[in-house]
């Protein structure tokens, strides 16, 4: 390896990894096939740096692999036993936080949240349930809006602005009080110009944005996560390109 080579490279725990100028941690984690746990992350997107589960450790700093850029000679920390248990107690916040309930769920098997709940040990929500009941849009013909399942990853407000070329969604309040909100007169997906196609409608991770008149067309056990880790590199794309195509 050339002195020039070694210069772009990063160290993930204890792997040498190459990087491009401008990639982030993330990206070059992606890119070698090293996996950093993430909900809010999706290549194309601009980073947002919000559900913390990429936080890796460099020297005695913790950073959003998302968001940090990478430079020459990082050592870095990512599958440590301290860091995965600060990830699952993230997911645990998650899942009390809004009323997710699997069993029961359209999305149950197609979910990111559950996965990386399996995929981080994750057996119980440790903590007091909110119960929280947010309103529920139904407005729209083609698409369904449940805040109670939403996780503030504001995956679909960027897709809707970055990709769709519109600004369907945003998020409005802070703390508990922070809720996904749509940008139409009346505040009602049926006012806005989403359309079933676009990608906004069907990034969400969880279960909060459902396309209507498709639910449980995949049987329980040949869903996404029923046959692949969510560790695999490369598999959200292939969710997304999947749920976009148009009904044979």
């Amino acid at each position: 390896m050339s002195a020039d080579t070694k210069q772009n490279t990063i160290t993930i725990d204890g792997q040498e990894i190459p990087f491009l100028a401008g990639q982030t941690i993330m990206d070059a984690a992606l890119a070698a096939g090293v996996y950093i746990p993430h909900l809010c992350h999706r290549q194309g997107l601009t980073p947002h740096g919000s559900c913390k589960l990429c936080v890796v450790d460099i020297a005695s700093k913790s950073v959003t692999a998302c968001t940090m850029p990478a430079m020459a000679g990082q050592q870095i920390s990512n599958n440590t036993p301290a860091l995965n248990e600060a990830r699952k107690t993230i997911t645990q916040m998650l899942f009390i936080e809004g009323n997710h309930i699997c069993p029961s769920c359209e999305k149950c098997g197609d979910c990111t949240l559950q996965a990386m709940a399996y995929h981080l040990g994750m057996l119980d929500g440790h903590f007091p349930q909110f119960f929280q009941r947010r309103e529920v849009d139904a407005s729209h013909p083609t698409v369904m809006l449940d805040r109670d399942r939403c996780i503030l990853c504001e995956l679909c407000v960027r897709a809707s602005r970055e990709v769709d070329g519109k600004n369907v969604f945003d998020i409005a309040g802070r703390g508990t009080n922070a809720h996904l909100i749509v940008n139409s007169t009346s505040g009602k997906l049926v006012d806005s110009d989403l359309e079933t196609s676009d990608m906004a409608a069907h990034i969400c991770p969880v279960g909060a944005i459902l396309i209507k008149k498709s639910g449980y067309k995949v049987p329980i056990g040949q869903r996404t996560f029923d046959l692949h880790k969510v560790s695999e590199i490369g598999l959200e794309k292939t969710i997304l390109t999947k749920v976009r195509q148009p009904d044979e």
